[in-house]
């Protein structure tokens, strides 16, 4: 969807590739399953990427951290997460990751793939059990960004 209404609407050089819930990209080395994925982390037409070969979720703004973080950590980065989602609450940047019926199934799902490195868009990768990880970040989106 975001192809359509994001990518080819624009002035391109050639049309971008849609993929489907479930489609495979293979590049050769590397094997790129994409994962419809709405409102996680962001808007109705979001979707990651995960690398089967590698076992590698591109993970965009989940586990999200600022400050200048080490490239990847084996240390757990929920903490560091946890603590930019509530100052964003607290000012401009509230709900910036929306909390909707689809946040905890979605990432129950991502933990079933058994990610061994979550790839952060913000701040460090994750490097160690990428399951435990997001039934964790599942929890605490709950706890912050969900229903009072």
């Amino acid at each position: 969807m975001g192809k359509l209404v994001s990518i080819d609407d624009f002035m391109v050089v050639r049309p971008a590739k849609g993929m489907q819930d479930g489609e495979v990209l293979t590049t050769g080395k590397y094997r790129f399953r994409f994962l419809h994925t709405p409102h996680v982390p962001h808007c109705w037409e979001a979707g990651l990427l995960f690398e089967e070969t590698q076992r590698t979720l591109l993970c965009s703004d989940l586990f999200h951290q600022n400050g200048d973080v080490e490239a990847s950590t084996h240390s757990d980065v929920l903490d560091r997460c946890r603590q930019v989602l509530v100052e964003y609450q607290q000012g401009p940047l509230a709900n910036y990751m929306p909390y909707s019926t689809l946040t905890e199934p979605t990432l129950r799902r991502l933990a079933e793939l058994q990610p061994k490195t979550l790839a952060t868009m913000h701040g460090s990768a994750y490097i160690g059990d990428g399951s435990r990880a997001l039934r964790d970040l599942a929890n605490m989106f709950k706890e912050v960004l969900g229903p009072k």
